[in-house]
């Protein structure tokens, strides 16, 4: 029998190579606007299907809440998916976006998977079990672990999500007080990858729902790292994120953020 890992990691595959299919004919892809405003295509209601696909088969009984799809089933473990993270950059064409998955049990994040499919590339981590990122398919990773450079808040660097053209002012308004200290730096992968592998030292992401975190947040403090929002460090739920190497840098950014608490 598959572990919980292996499984996220064969549903997130399967999701990949649906969603790859898409990417390589965008010409032919119908953008939609949902009730918030934000970009969905048949690309990320298909690449939900094919993720749904495998959990049904290997595990039946569990929940699945899926951006798209929804909520199903019941219970104490829950699998959380985000099809296509980052549609908006999908449709242009920005090999940037992601397929994410997480198992939640008994409220908890315990095994997480964020493929980066255009660039052949994946992270994974089970709770207590470390971080590890590696080729798409699977067949060699290593582990990673975030910077043991420890700067000050002044000389870190910062990754800011989201980017254009999914950034309004208000996201630069919440952004504004940590870029104007951090170095605020251009990210080639999702900028809580980057602070799981030492790449940089922050991450802010200045909205979401819980699908946009649930795997990002595991897997950021598999390798060492923080993860919270203005409440302090915790598990992921929708707003504003903040990721960083340490608990220094993570609350001297968040006073930055949060002046008020």
């Amino acid at each position: 029998m598959q572990s919980d890992l292996d499984v996220a990691r064969t549903a997130a595959r399967a999701g990949a190579e649906v969603a790859l299919k898409y990417f390589a004919s965008l010409a032919d892809l119908p953008r939609e606007r949902k009730a918030d405003g934000s970009v969905v295509t048949e690309a990320d209601r298909a690449t939900e299907a094919a993720v749904r696909a495998v959990l049904a088969e290997a595990r039946p009984a569990d929940a699945v809440l899926g951006e798209e799809g929804g909520e199903t089933g019941a219970g104490t473990r829950r699998w959380i998916i985000d099809p296509i993270d980052g549609t908006a950059s999908f449709v242009t064409g920005d090999d940037r976006w992601l397929v994410l998955l997480a198992l939640e049990e008994a409220g908890e994040i315990v095994a997480a998977v964020a493929a980066v499919p255009a660039q052949d590339r994946v992270w994974w981590a089970r709770r207590g079990g470390g971080a590890f990122e590696g080729p798409l398919d699977g067949t060699t990773g290593k582990r990673i672990h975030v910077t043991d450079r420890r700067p000050a808040l002044a000389g870190s660097r910062l990754g800011v999500i989201p980017v254009a053209p999914n950034l309004y002012p208000s996201d630069l308004a919440i952004s504004a007080p940590l870029s104007a200290v951090a170095a605020a730096v251009e990210w080639a992968v999702h900028a809580a990858l980057m602070v799981a592998n030492g790449s940089l030292d922050l991450a802010l992401q200045t909205r979401g729902e819980l699908w946009d975190f649930a795997a990002t947040a595991l897997i950021v403090t598999e390798a060492g790292g923080c993860y919270g929002g203005q409440d302090g460090l915790r598990g992921p739920r929708a707003g504003v994120s903040l990721f960083a190497a340490d608990q220094t840098l993570w609350t001297a950014a968040h006073d930055v953020l949060w002046p008020q608490g």
